[in-house]
């Protein structure tokens, strides 16, 4: 089977699908690998490194030929220069990567048009057997860490204490908003650097964890048994419980030198827990750092990509921290990504067994229709037939959509409450919250 890796075309995306080391594996499985000139070179891999292990170095034309093709961010899930792409790919073709089919349905729609069988690695589900072909986890803990960097290196004083003959210098003071893998990573690093951090999370479980790495777990008083879904995701909540969230957060916000946000909800707006009054009360030179800015931001003030000043205070909102370190980002996301092919590609051929929830749960489109029910239902699409149970198994041509959202039943119900996950999104780049 031909596989090809794309070069990234969304405005500031430096990472690659899949870096030199990882070619000798998939050649070894009898896969040539076609990567196009250029894809690897803003993450530190050049063509010659391709070419090295063995993979054809060809135009874009020549990947968009192959079988299956791997990108970071799907053609139409990012910027316009992506969904260019779309018109290149052709029936049958298998296109695997970040599609935000959620915040993007219409994208997803676009790819179904062009009769392309697409996965978004987003909506891996969290299980055990997922673990370590989960991209938004392995994105996360490197957006977590650079957050706690970017609010270190711009915040007006150091973070750590230190005695020296001219005094002492307390230490900063830090509250990092979200304990998922991207709050856990920057509770961590803030940790490491010095500074004393606490942490706020909406789930229960997140104390222990919060506690585990270095926090002092923030209890507002607030009811919150039914703010974690089956899956241990952050679920969505109503505007009462934010709005006494925000009020009885105000007064910890203001005490503190940095606070770096990272809730998110999978599919949904980023929910606002910083407000505008809360970011005035805290001391000029102060810092914070919006990671969810990606879904509209959990600071009220946060405008993504962008850096807004309030007295003195800066809000910062970075939307792909990860490919701010493209080698480390490329590394992670391509284990991630050859794991599932491993799991995909059998005998030679693709492998659609959609009682498998991790194949069922990230198929958005298959045989000219979007069948993910989540994405046809944004997309406002009457659900599929399932009145025939059938195995969809083998080559991306040989299963039928309504036997398709069939499968995908069955799949879905191996794996429940995963659909429901309040994962952080990293197609939008980067995230923060499960």
């Amino acid at each position: 089977m031909r596989i090809g890796v794309a070069r990234e075309t969304a405005p500031g995306e430096r990472r690659v699908a899949l870096i030199p080391q990882e070619i000798d594996g998939l050649r070894k499985a009898g896969h040539d690998v076609v990567v196009e000139a250029g894809a690897g070179e803003s993450a530190g891999f050049p063509d010659a490194a391709y070419a090295e292990r063995g993979a054809i170095v060809g135009t874009a034309s020549d990947v968009l030929a192959t079988d299956v093709t791997l990108f970071v961010r799907t053609p139409g899930s990012a910027a316009a220069e992506a969904g260019e792409l779309v018109g290149g790919l052709r029936p049958g073709q298998v296109v695997i990567g970040l599609g935000d089919p959620l915040g993007t349905p219409a994208a997803a729609a676009a790819l179904a048009a062009r009769g392309v069988t697409s996965f978004a690695l987003e909506l891996l589900p969290r299980i055990t057997r997922a673990q370590a072909m989960d991209v938004l986890s392995s994105q996360a803990t490197l957006a977590g860490y650079k957050a706690a960097l970017l609010a270190a290196g711009r915040l007006n004083k150091i973070l750590p204490m230190m005695t020296t003959a001219a005094g002492t210098l307390p230490p900063a003071r830090a509250l990092v908003i979200g304990a998922g893998v991207a709050g856990l990573q920057a509770i961590a690093t803030c940790k490491r650097i010095g500074a004393v951090v606490s942490a706020y999370d909406v789930r229960a479980a997140a104390a222990e964890q919060a506690a585990s790495v270095g926090a002092t777990f923030v209890d507002l008083g607030l009811e919150t048994e039914s703010a974690e879904t089956a899956g241990g995701y952050a679920s969505a909540q109503s505007e009462d419980f934010l709005r006494r969230q925000r009020e009885a957060l105000g007064k910890v916000v203001a005490a503190q030198d940095i606070v770096i946000s990272t809730a998110q909800v999978q599919g949904r707006r980023a929910p606002v827990i910083v407000t505008a009054d809360m970011v005035r009360a805290m001391a000029p030179g102060s810092i914070v750092v919006d990671i969810a800015a990606a879904q509209g931001g959990n600071c009220e003030l946060s405008r993504p990509d962008e850096e807004v000043d309030v007295g003195g205070v800066t809000v910062l909102a970075p939307t792909n921290l990860p490919a701010t370190v493209p080698a480390h980002a490329s590394r992670l996301y391509a284990k991630n990504l050859v794991n599932f092919l491993r799991l995909l590609l059998v005998d030679d051929a693709v492998r659609l067994d959609l009682t498998d929830p991790i194949i069922a749960d990230t198929l958005i489109t298959h045989g000219g229709e979007v069948v993910s029910a989540r994405v046809r239902d944004l997309l406002g699409l009457a659900a599929l037939d399932t009145t025939t149970a059938t195995d969809a198994t083998g080559s991306p041509d040989e299963a039928g959509s309504a036997d398709i959202a069939a499968a995908t039943d069955a799949g879905a119900a191996t794996n429940t409450g995963a659909a429901d996950s309040g994962r952080e999104t990293a197609a939008t780049a980067t995230t923060a919250g499960g």
